[in-house]
């Protein structure tokens, strides 16, 4: 009775003239009915494998985060309207906004399998990523805590590299639909209008530090200085760095960046020509593992291609909610699927878990409130080229020695 009186209910029009709108019968609940059979039953017709491939993370993934969004946002919640027709279902929705975000399609490609209009995939994708970013942002896009930079300094220490928090470098995402009142600020080396993703990535290509939203006019030295990626630090509310190479101590982390950034002790550069056979091997291994922003740029566009393609939505909020929220998703599926050292995949009980709170390896923590003098001198220390140049040398005798006693080859 329910679709017959949607079906007469279609046949007419919304208010006003009938010609500005018109409804269509859709069919909503078969198309909730076939998505179930799909991929939601006991025994689906796509296996797991499809729908990871799909929908970019596995089934498990996929319910947690509809639970929690229904618990954050009824608009995922399945209601009847007024007339007492059955709406979308949650799972209707969000499969809308994850293959938005997966394939980069068009917003009607979606409306013959989904059963969803045009207008409502935008609204579901923007609702989609603000509430991804306002419930999973504090876990997913945090800061390294101590039990992290514990961990991540011992995969440094077997990489020839300690002290190493990860590699950083620069995105630019394409604005197609940038306003021509901004196209000046937002084109850069590139020729159109961009808008640019600073990030840090590890080993395991997790993204701890995302920077979005600079004008693609700017360049890698302007975006670093207008982030926040040094802030903990230069306040001395986070987790410090203490390690030591070649008998010299070091108290900050670096990371690993290419040639156009500045001479910090917090930041390692390669050697453009390298002269003898030491640093030739320095510039080698440098290349490799900075390599690991790359990958993680890489991956995170494979996985979700609308941050491949030019964007296509108008606002700058919402571009910077379908990237944070991108950048969330990949994190929770490295977290899901991360492999451990045998090659196996450790689900979120195995190693290596992201959420432990253990302050092992050497790691100090300060949470005191500092002076202004404090600051400014933790700001000088941050911005001291000598350092850099002393830390490189150590780093470059440190790896030469383990190359020759064959610890790392």
């Amino acid at each position: 009775m329910t679709i017959e009186f949607e079906r007469q209910t279609s046949e007419g029009t919304g208010s006003g003239d009938k010609s500005s709108r018109q409804y269509r019968y859709r069919d909503r609940v078969s198309g909730h009915s076939r998505l179930l059979n799909d991929y939601f039953v006991e025994n689906p017709v796509y296996d797991e494998t499809l729908f990871r491939r799909r929908f970019r993370l596995s089934r498990p993934l996929f319910l947690r985060i509809l639970h929690t969004l229904q618990q954050h946002n009824d608009y995922f919640v399945q209601r009847r309207n007024a007339a007492n027709i059955v709406g979308l279902s949650g799972e209707q929705k969000m499969t809308a906004a994850l293959r938005m975000l997966a394939y980069g399609m068009s917003a009607d490609s979606l409306d013959e399998y989904v059963r969803i209009g045009e207008t409502t995939t935008i609204e579901c994708v923007k609702r989609f990523c603000q509430g991804v970013v306002e419930i999973f942002g504090p876990e997913y896009l945090r800061s390294p805590n101590a039990a992290d930079i514990s961990r991540l300094l011992r995969k440094a220490n077997q990489r020839g590299f300690p002290g190493m928090l990860g590699s950083l470098d620069c995105m630019h995402w394409a604005w197609k639909n940038c306003p021509a009142a901004y196209h000046g600020m937002y084109t850069g080396h590139v020729h159109r209008p961009t808008i640019v993703l600073e990030a840090v990535a590890s080993y395991d290509l997790w993204i701890w530090h995302a920077f979005f939203g600079m004008p693609g006019s700017n360049n890698d030295i302007n975006i670093l200085d207008a982030s926040n990626l040094f802030a903990n630090l230069q306040e001395g509310c986070g987790p410090s760095v203490n390690y030591t190479i070649m008998g010299n101590h070091y108290n900050m982390g670096y990371y690993l960046a290419d040639g156009i950034y500045p001479k910090w002790a917090t930041i390692v550069q390669s050697i453009s020509h390298p002269q003898d056979l030491a640093h030739e091997f320095f510039a080698k291994k440098h290349e490799s593992y900075r390599k690991d922003v790359e990958r993680a740029f890489g991956v995170l566009q494979a996985r979700f291609a609308i941050v491949r393609g030019p964007a296509r939505f108008w606002h700058h909020e919402d571009l910077t909610f379908i990237m944070k929220a991108c950048i969330i998703l990949h994190n929770m599926i490295i977290e899901d699927e991360r492999v451990d050292d045998n090659g196996l995949v450790a689900m979120a009980s195995g190693n290596d878990d992201y959420d432990s709170l253990g302050t092992d390896g050497p790691v100090e923590v300060s949470r005191g409130p500092i002076s202004f003098d404090h600051f400014m001198a933790t700001n000088r220390a941050i911005r001291d080229s000598n350092t850099h140049y002393a830390l490189r040398r150590d780093i470059i005798a440190h790896l030469w020695t383990l190359h020759g006693q064959g610890v790392i080859e």
